[in-house]
């Protein structure tokens, strides 16, 4: 087996499928690919994935190899993972059986996944799920003792200039499923007109539905330029010190931005920021609320996340799977209705106008003439 391609290389995913294109070799260091990430390579079609990494470790039951096998995509772990550096963006690379070559010269070979390797990791991985929770729920009350802040409302809340008093928020993050659960809930978008909340890379996930968010809420890790420009209000999201890493992008651009410093992740910061300017409704599109989704994004524990939505408690309503709850069907009731609905009016209209009356009188006439021919021939 014998594939060659143009390289594309980076360190995160997300990154790299920006600019990833059909039929080239896609080139990553990303350990246990998430099913988001796996998702996101799929739709660029590549004809293989070389990884740097374990695709799956057997730390937890990840989706995303499988996700790549099952859409025909080869991926190939590297044995040794400083071949990283060895291959350069735009080169070409030959993929010989499990051995790896760029531009004709030999830099290494790695393991071909397969699903058979991958259903021994996965179950691994579901008979070390419990002690992955247990060390996953100590985490997350640990935290939740130094972050309890998030509920008890001694943090800084930044002023801004959208009204949010008694209004729906939209809050987006391009997590898994939510490019359907936005088409379930686009009628939803379109009446009630929510202030839109865009975190990070979900400001352009509104884009992609032709919304343009309000609000962008983040780190501006996975946000693209044009989101940030396109937007009401941009909100950077700091440690607790006020560092915050993705505040030199924004000031290069010379944006307008508020800075608000606090623990946990983005999307709480955005949640608790609707709630504590009056929101009346806050819905949830993509977010993380799962063990396996905090995994996925690395992370040890959910205290944030747990803190923030026991603050905001019924205000949120999670939008996360809606999709698979109602789907928008035709029924051929509702088809038989619509045309029988439509048939009335004709009808009616055409009962009491002078030409239809006309027409009936004629083929009265001539149905009783008919009538009466019958009659003289029998």
């Amino acid at each position: 087996m014998v594939i060659e391609s143009i390289a594309r290389k980076d360190y995160k995913t997300k990154n790299l499928v920006k600019r990833l294109n059909y039929g080239e070799i896609a080139v990553i260091k990303h350990k246990d690919i998430d099913e988001i990430a796996a998702k996101s390579l799929v739709e660029k079609r590549p004809k293989a994935v070389i990884n740097a990494e374990e695709s799956i470790s057997g730390k937890y039951p990840n989706r995303g190899p499988s996700i790549l096998l099952e859409a025909g995509i080869m991926m190939i772990d590297m044995e040794n993972e400083n071949t990283f550096d060895l291959i350069e963006e735009n080169k070409k690379i030959r993929i010989i059986h499990n051995k790896i070559f760029v531009e004709d010269k030999y830099i290494g070979k790695g393991k071909i996944l397969t699903k058979e390797m991958i259903k021994i990791k996965t179950e691994a991985a579901n008979n070390n799920l419990e002690i992955v929770l247990d060390d996953f729920i100590e985490n997350t009350l640990e935290y939740a003792k130094k972050e309890k802040n998030l509920i008890l409302g001694n943090l800084k809340i930044p002023d801004i200039d959208i009204n949010m008093k008694n209004r729906h928020v939209l809050v987006v993050v391009r997590g898994k499923d939510y490019k359907k659960d936005l088409l379930a809930i686009r009628t939803y978008i379109q009446e009630v007109k929510p202030i839109l909340i865009g975190v990070d890379g979900g400001g352009d996930a509104l884009l992609e539905f032709g919304y343009i968010p309000d609000i962008v809420v983040g780190d501006m890790d996975s946000v693209s330029d044009d989101c940030l420009k396109m937007c009401k209000e941009i909100i950077v999201h700091a440690y607790r010190d006020g560092r915050a890493p993705g505040l030199y992008r924004i000031e290069n651009h010379g944006l307008d931005y508020k800075l608000f410093p606090s623990p946990g992740t983005s999307e709480d910061i955005a949640m608790l920021l609707a709630y504590e300017k009056g929101a009346d409704v806050i819905v949830a599109v993509g977010t993380h609320t799962n063990m396996i989704d905090f995994l996925e994004k690395g992370r040890r524990g959910m205290a944030s996340t747990f803190l923030v939505r026991l603050k905001i408690g019924s205000k949120l309503i999670d939008a996360k799977g809606v999709n698979k709850l109602y789907k928008e069907r035709i029924k051929p009731i509702h088809l038989f209705s619509v045309v029988i609905s439509s048939l009335i009016p004709i009808i009616i209209i055409s009962l009491y106008s002078p030409l239809s009356k006309h027409i009936i009188r004629l083929l009265q006439v001539r149905l009783k003439l008919l009538y009466e021919l019958k009659g003289i021939l029998w």
